[in-house]
């Protein structure tokens, strides 16, 4: 819990608020997303798919391999904020994507909801490394790092398949050790 939104993780009764904030948001999304492969049920068309996502993402957070949250104001859904791939071992590492509902971008809730998956990645799963990879010109992301003042890395050329393309990526991250130079503050200002 932040100060104004709640992190859960999806259920598969959150179909219809999940399947209109994506239907709202097609093209502010679809730019920066993989593109689904033809044979692959549409998770926002088809509620049994949208059922096995949340299925799968229960099994991921089972096996502490990634936790996905909802992102709620008020009750009402508004966003993703995924904690992926944890590899453990000497490596301690994890990757975080999110998205906004286009309608409340720019309000501050993703950099709150941001510092509260840092927060559990770090006290919670005592994780080393968090990184977070952006394609270059999806501003609204990088304001998010920038407010958060998250350490750039560099570029990270053709990191990714995004919408059909091999994208480049700006590579931040944030290590356990600057988490607990700068977790008062951040939990301050955001939470």
């Amino acid at each position: 819990m932040g100060r104004r939104i709640l992190l859960r993780p999806l259920e598969a009764t959150d179909f219809r608020s999940w399947q209109r904030a994506r239907r709202l948001n097609v093209e502010w999304l679809t730019k920066w997303e993989p593109k689904r492969h033809a044979k692959q049920p549409d998770a926002v068309e088809d509620q049994e798919a949208f059922a096995s996502r949340c299925a799968a993402r229960a099994r991921e957070r089972q096996l502490g391999a990634g936790f996905g949250f909802g992102i709620f104001l008020d009750g009402t859904f508004i966003g993703e904020m995924n904690i992926n791939s944890i590899q453990r071992g000497a490596f301690q590492n994890c990757y975080v994507g999110y998205w906004i509902d286009q309608r409340v971008a720019g309000k501050g809730y993703t950099p709150e909801a941001l510092v509260l998956a840092l927060k559990f990645a770090f006290e919670d799963l005592q994780i080393h490394r968090v990184q977070i990879a952006i394609i270059p010109r999806n501003e609204a992301s990088l304001r998010v790092v920038q407010k958060l003042e998250i350490r750039p890395e560099g570029v990270a050329e053709r990191y990714l398949e995004i919408n059909g393309q091999w994208e480049d990526h700006l590579r931040h991250a944030i290590t356990s050790e600057e988490w607990l130079e700068r977790a008062e503050i951040l939990g301050n200002d955001w939470l």
